[in-house]
Order: structure tokens, then sequence, then C-alpha cells
């Protein structure tokens, strides 16, 4: 079996032990990020929808680097949307400033009725550099 390290961004790891996860997982070279949300430091949702999602990418990116990556190392994106048709404006906004040029991760987007009131979530794959 594969050897299997958790990865915890700074200042976050209460959220995890408190809801029984970890925010990645390191496994050889590849990263697997958990879905990340735009949580506010006291664990709530930011209520703004474009603040939320910023604050999602955020959160990512801190559970990357923690894990001994970049935005640059992401293959693998899935985000998780309640209402796609209404959100998806702000989100490609936001997702073309975080990957602005190719070659762009692949990318599945799925619509959902709940997200622990969260509206957006995002989950990856990343390589680890090596």
């Amino acid at each position: 079996m594969a050897q299997r390290d958790a990865v915890f961004p700074a200042g976050r790891h209460d959220l995890y032990t408190s809801q029984t996860y970890s925010a990645a997982i390191r496994s050889g070279d590849l990263l697997f990020v958990s879905g990340q949300v735009g949580s506010r430091s006291d664990g709530s949702p930011e209520p703004d929808f474009e603040a939320q999602v910023r604050l999602a990418f955020a959160n990512l990116e801190a559970t990357l680097q923690a894990g001994g990556c970049g935005l640059d190392d992401i293959v693998d994106v899935t985000t998780f949307h309640t209402d796609p048709e209404n959100q998806f404006g702000t989100i490609m906004t936001v997702k073309s400033e975080v990957f602005p040029a190719a070659p762009y991760p692949n990318w599945t987007a799925i619509g959902v009725n709940w997200l622990a009131g969260f509206d957006f979530e995002i989950k990856v794959i990343a390589r680890i550099p090596g």
C-alpha cells in the first residue's frame, strides 16, 4: 500500500479535526485536495458569492502550498455549484484569473442542491514538483 501523508494548511487544522477529514493527502507524487469552500476564519460561509469563490481559491492555494504544490501543478479540477446557471459567469471570471493561460487543468463542474451552507466548492488533484 502506498504511503499516505495528511496535509493541513496553517491555521485551519481545527476545522478538519472537528469534521474528521484531511485537507489533503499526499501519496507518491500526487496531492489529493479535499473540497475547499469559501469559509471565513470562524468556519462560516462568506455571504457574498464572488468573495466566497475567491476565498475558496485562496483556501485551495494555501492547502496546495502546504503540500508542496502551487496552482500550476493542478491537473484535475472538480467544482460543485448550487445554482450553476446563475453562478457560472462569476465562476468563469475568477477561474480565468486563477488559470490565465493554457495548458489549463481538466475540469468537471457539477450542480448540487446542498453544500453545507456554501454555494461553491472546489477539489483538485495536483502533481507535486519533483
